[in-house]
């Protein structure tokens, strides 16, 4: 993507870039260190970057990518662990829920560009997405059940309509893996490119829909989507069961499992 153009601009919050290219919005995570797992405030930077777009006429188009090489490693378990045996947990959720939210309220076509892991809400919020290129390279996966949790983000709505039922169930009740072209032939990724070519990709289609009449993209996505109501009840059903596992004995025990096979 032309990150040079002179009519780009960039704003750095913690480990979120949000650039601006012409019509064209692009939201980096940037926390390589971490593969990407998103903290509070990169949700909370994500939701601002996706509100303020939604009444800036000049935004055509939202770009979401983890830059080269990952997507995103989903919710960083050390806030989860944290959540699990404080018997608070509030806080996180609202922060996640918030992002989603945004991804459920917002009327800009929405790109991402997944190039390496993508897991948990890094896979969920895909099926929030209008387009979504994947590298080669790029694996898919929500292990919600291997931690004792329920999945999130509308999934359980949005998943068996987008592939079926039987592959939902293996995706997010077993925890199966997808590779790029199991996503593909699933219905949540439309191309599957080489690695490092995902952004730039992206940019092509984010100018492609940028060429078309605006109202009429808008007014199309719109009758595509399932009613915001719809999915909004549903993220409030899967956040409060998702709330009650976390302290569950079956959560508590998946993840000093994890952090324990972490230190080894």
């Amino acid at each position: 993507m032309n990150r040079a153009a002179r009519d780009s601009e960039h704003v750095m919050t913690g480990h979120l870039i949000v650039s601006d290219d012409n019509a064209i919005r692009v939201i980096t995570m940037r926390r390589p260190e971490k593969k990407n797992a998103i903290t509070r405030d990169m949700y909370r930077a994500m939701s601002d970057a996706i509100d303020s777009a939604q009444n800036d006429p000049a935004i055509r188009c939202i770009v979401i990518t983890g830059g080269s090489g990952v997507f995103t490693a989903g919710n960083d378990l050390d806030d989860f662990l944290k959540d699990s045996t404080s018997g608070g947990g509030a806080p996180r959720a609202s922060d996640a829920v918030t992002f989603l939210y945004s991804l459920v309220h917002n009327t800009k076509p929405l790109i991402a560009a997944v190039d390496g892991i993508a897991i948990g809400i890094g896979t969920t919020m895909l099926f929030h997405c209008d387009h979504v290129l994947a590298a080669r390279t790029a694996t898919f996966s929500t292990p919600f059940i291997h931690l004792g949790l329920v999945p999130e983000g509308a999934s359980s709505l949005l998943a068996p309509r987008t592939m079926g039922h039987q592959r939902a169930f293996a995706m997010l009740v077993m925890g199966r893996t997808l590779s790029a072209d199991e996503a593909r032939e699933a219905g949540f990724v439309n191309t599957v490119v080489a690695p490092g070519h995902t952004e730039a990709e992206a940019g092509k289609v984010a100018r492609d829909i940028c060429a078309l009449p605006a109202e009429a993209v808008a007014l199309s996505r719109k009758l595509l989507k399932p009613p915001p109501e719809e999915l909004t009840r549903r993220i409030d059903r899967e956040s409060h069961l998702f709330a009650e596992r976390l302290h569950s004995e079956e959560a508590i025990a998946a993840f000093q499992a994890f952090f324990t096979r972490k230190k080894e």
